[in-house]
């Protein structure tokens, strides 16, 4: 039987906008303690994206049963419909009355340095939504949420025995070292960035080896470089697909994370759920903003045996 994924994780709205200059050049840095400057930035772009909601939106491609639970705001109605035209369970998503959705304000200058202000909203009350109120989940993520909700979602997991992926991302800050043990010894899996991966270890004085012992994966992406899997006392290193262009590295990391799920939902081997989920990265990056890419599972079939000369699902 097919099984089905819960993806518990944010939903935002992100605005992007391209300075036409250099930060640098209109920041004094003698007058950094009384900053007060203005960018002008001649285009706009309003894209869908959360880690959830780019999760979710990969794995549907690929054909998988996934269901999203997040919580929106009253503006979220747009959103919705292009998860409704795209034809994805919205069973989960609960709007929070007088809120806005999560909204990320997204200024990068020519240099690809970065200014970001980001609005939480509804994604505050993720904790409101519970694990126990899906009826079918056979394996879960927890990705970057309100920080309760993510505390209790990991708890609802393990409580119901079901398999999951722990996702910390930028939320990591939010938690302490003991509170990141205590994420570790409830998840199965545990997916981090390079940098992650030694906030990880600083925050809760474990090693990779002494982290991935208590997991069955510890999986590690490092952008152009690829990926590892640590498991079973082994490394596997995943090589990169080849992009076909690079346009916007964000949410790559969210397609990697689809990636796992459905190799770990078909129970693929640990290399080709990492070249699978690499070669969904290498998707993404070709392609601005987080959900405008598009494939079907014939179209990575070819793609994986292209770049791995090798069958995807022998």
């Amino acid at each position: 039987m097919e099984k089905t994924a819960l993806i518990c994780g944010s939903y935002a709205f992100d605005s992007i906008m391209v300075f036409q200059d250099q930060f640098k050049n209109h920041i004094l840095p003698d007058k950094v303690h009384m900053l007060n400057v203005s960018f002008l930035v001649p285009t706009m772009r309003k894209e869908f994206g959360g880690c959830g909601g780019n999760i979710a939106y990969n794995l549907h491609l690929l054909g998988a049963n996934s269901i999203p639970m997040a919580t929106v705001g009253e503006d979220f109605t747009p959103y919705m419909q292009w998860m409704e035209r795209h034809h994805m369970n919205t069973t989960h998503m609960k709007v929070i009355k007088d809120s806005y959705t999560g909204q990320a304000f997204i200024t990068t200058d020519m240099d690809d340095n970065q200014i970001t202000a980001f609005h939480p909203g509804a994604m505050s009350n993720s904790h409101e939504n519970k694990v126990s109120d899906v009826s079918v989940a056979d394996i879960g993520i927890v990705s970057p949420d309100g920080r309760d909700g993510m505390i209790e979602h990991a708890k609802q997991f393990a409580d119901a025995n079901i398999a999951f992926i722990f996702d910390p991302g930028q939320g990591m800050p939010m938690f302490s070292g003991d509170e990141l043990i205590t994420f570790i010894e409830q998840a199965t899996y545990v997916a981090v960035n390079d940098y992650e991966s030694q906030m990880l270890q600083d925050k809760t004085g474990l090693d990779l080896s002494a982290i991935a012992a208590k997991l069955t994966a510890l999986i590690i992406t490092k952008g152009g470089e690829g990926s590892e899997i640590h498991t079973q006392g082994e490394v596997i290193k995943i090589l990169p697909a080849k992009a076909a262009s690079i346009q916007d590295p964000t949410g790559c990391g969210d397609a990697y994370r689809a990636g796992l799920l459905f190799g770990i939902m078909n129970d693929l081997s640990w290399k080709a759920t990492g070249q699978l989920a690499g070669l969904l990265g290498a998707i993404k990056i070709a392609h601005p903003g987080t959900q405008n890419h598009t494939f079907t599972l014939a179209d990575i079939e070819k793609l994986y045996q292209d770049n791995y000369g090798e069958a995807l699902i022998a």
